[in-house]
């Protein structure tokens, strides 16, 4: 196979471009013989490593969709593994992958500074990495796909910002950002912070959010709503498995109406309590084409092949995405029509009532 990390440090210059050992891991393959896939027929093995299951999209979008694109591809085997948002057992799968004999590998990191370790050994074994969704902080990366991170923060930032000048309510609020760990969490916040600053709302108080856990967003927003009562008009949550938090603990203190509250990742729970009013907006961002594209990628990789980057992002040729905001006035024409949800999921008898007044039937 050609050494396509070669030729992408050629190509820098001028394009702008689970659980515990993968032994016990699921797998994904086609029977396919096509010689697109594995040359005379031989299964090709691709790693594909996510970082946790909190947020529903890894398990229920981003691992289907990714395995069925490249086994329709040729004779692809996926190596599968979850690292449930713990940064030393993504090692140890990434390490088993490489054992396993992967010919590229997919990684989602749990710690982008800590992941540069198996970028730097996927290397060595003259392996391709392709950092999906999160980046990796590393020098040996392939490709990264993802989305334009600070225009989500910002996206989210000026529709939370908009939205309080609208009902005059300005008098403050809270900022519930992604992990530390994450490096995409770092540009949401970059991006939330270009647009809040500014805009004279005073930011009462501020919280990193380890490992994305909507259980500790809850305990602390319960502390803020306790310090600032009706002064905290409104919440900025990174995602929306934090918004979720937040809005439990808005409502267990009896708080009345909720805030405005933001999110990301459109997942269902979240655009159903965006229907029932309890959620303000969340960001949508296209699962299908980002793991497709990655899928794309992976197979020329395999091939030896060098993909054609859109840009290129701290230096490496990139993919990246564009967000879009959702809220109850366009969740027909974004989640509904690209065939993320039906009518039937959102719409549940508990949200029927509100489905009908949003215009969802």
């Amino acid at each position: 196979m050609r050494k396509p990390r070669k030729r992408f440090a050629l190509l820098a210059i001028t394009v702008i471009a689970a659980t515990g050992a993968l032994t016990a891991c699921s797998t994904s393959g086609s029977s396919d013989s096509s010689s697109d896939g594995g040359g005379s027929g031989e299964t090709i093995k691709i790693g594909l490593l996510l970082p946790e299951s909190k947020t529903t999209r890894y398990e229920s979008f981003d691992r289907p969709l990714f395995e069925d694109k490249l086994t329709s591809l040729g004779n692809y085997e996926v190596i599968y593994a979850n690292a449930d948002q713990d940064a030393a057992k993504q090692q140890q799968q990434a390490e088993s992958a490489l054992t396993e004999g992967v010919k590229v590998l997919v990684l989602d990191p749990v710690d982008g500074a800590a992941a540069a370790s198996i970028a730097e050994s996927a290397a060595a074994q003259d392996v391709p990495v392709i950092s999906y969704d999160r980046l990796i902080k590393s020098d040996k990366v392939d490709y990264y796909i993802s989305f334009d991170n600070e225009q989500v923060g910002v996206l989210q930032g000026t529709a939370l910002v908009d939205r309080l000048k609208q009902d005059n309510t300005t008098s403050g609020l809270i900022m519930i950002n992604g992990s530390p760990t994450d490096a995409n969490a770092a540009e949401f916040k970059k991006g939330a912070h270009s647009v809040i600053d500014p805009s004279g709302i005073p930011i009462l108080a501020e919280y990193d959010t380890p490992d994305w856990s909507p259980d500790k967003a809850q305990e602390w927003a319960a502390g803020q709503i306790t310090q600032f009562g009706a002064e905290m008009s409104g919440i900025y949550a990174a995602n929306d498995g934090t918004a979720g938090g937040a809005i439990a603990a808005v409502k267990a203190a009896g708080t009345e109406p909720i805030p405005p509250v933001t999110g990301q990742d459109a997942e269902l729970a979240a655009i159903q309590r965006i229907v029932a009013g309890d959620q303000f907006m969340t960001v949508y961002k296209a699962i299908k084409l980002e793991a497709e594209k990655a899928a794309e990628v992976a197979h020329q990789l395999a091939q030896g092949d060098t993909p054609s980057p859109d840009t290129t992002f701290q230096d490496i040729p990139s993919t990246l995405l564009t967000p879009v905001v959702v809220t109850v006035d366009n969740i027909q024409e974004t989640v509904i029509d690209d065939g993320f949800y039906t009518v039937d999921e959102i719409c549940t008898a508990e949200y029927a009532d509100a489905c009908a007044a949003a215009g969802l039937q």
